[in-house]
């Protein structure tokens, strides 16, 4: 009985796995076409917005099919606001506004990985290992970084700004390390590796990287479909859970 049991759910758990990975389909797609059409030298457009928020924008669309309403005040809806601080950070000027919706994705990511389907790890010794890493690695950075936020003519805002951000996405890696859930660990990671590559040329900490933006653009997809499919097994693990108990 145990064995006919264990080949019914491997079998279903290849279903669901293939089925995931036709519904990502469109993201794998439009993600490349980003790749594909970005030119350094193109000036910001409408288009340029579009095509780079595409692929977020699709992952929320399989999330929230995928998971129902459970997950709009979460992952789906850091995706979406995601998806507006791609757009703003196609203008320069709107580096600020940028931002702020990402600052709002990664609290509305910490909220979604405190909710119950996430199971909790925060006991073990190499969860706290972990946390006293990440902390000491994010208040690092922000420290390396604040000589040169303070050399930006708009410091007086951009300083504490960032101070805030990083206070946003630290916790968000911190929240991701108490679930057991690996995607959703490495895409906060990715989100961070990201950044940070972000960081060091909008600052001008460095001088321009040849593949800079390619760099930031692959973890940053990466850790968007990470985050994505993390919420996506934690449902489905709930349900499966959920569909156990009750037989």
């Amino acid at each position: 009985c145990q064995n006919v049991c264990h080949t019914f759910f491997d079998h279903k758990q290849k279903k669901c796995s293939c089925a995931l990975f036709l519904s990502l389909l469109p993201f794998f797609l439009s993600a490349a076409l980003y790749f594909y059409l970005w030119t350094p030298a193109s000036p910001p457009s409408i288009m340029s917005a579009g095509v780079k928020s595409a692929p977020v924008l699709l992952l929320a669309a399989v999330v929230l099919s995928w998971n129902g309403g459970q997950s709009v005040l979460g992952v789906v809806g850091g995706l979406v606001f995601s998806a507006v601080g791609d757009c703003c950070l196609v203008w320069p000027e709107l580096f600020l506004h940028g931002m702020g919706a990402f600052a709002v994705a990664h609290l509305l990511y910490s909220v979604s990985f405190l909710s119950s389907r996430y199971t909790k790890n925060s006991s073990s010794c190499w969860s706290r290992f972990l946390y006293l890493i990440l902390f000491m690695v994010g208040g690092g950075y922000y420290t390396f970084l604040f000589p040169f936020l303070q050399k930006d003519p708009n410091s007086e805002v951009l300083t504490p700004a960032v101070g805030v951000y990083f206070v946003l996405i630290t916790l968000m890696g911190l929240l991701a390390a108490r679930t057991s859930n690996v995607a959703t660990l490495l895409g906060s990671l990715s989100f961070m590796v990201s950044d940070a590559t972000l960081s060091l040329q909008v600052f001008k900490v460095v001088a321009p990287m040849q593949h800079g933006n390619t760099v930031v653009m692959v973890t940053y997809y990466l850790a968007q479909l990470l985050i994505a499919v993390g919420d996506m097994q934690a449902v489905e693990d709930t349900d499966e859970f959920s569909k156990w108990k009750r037989s």
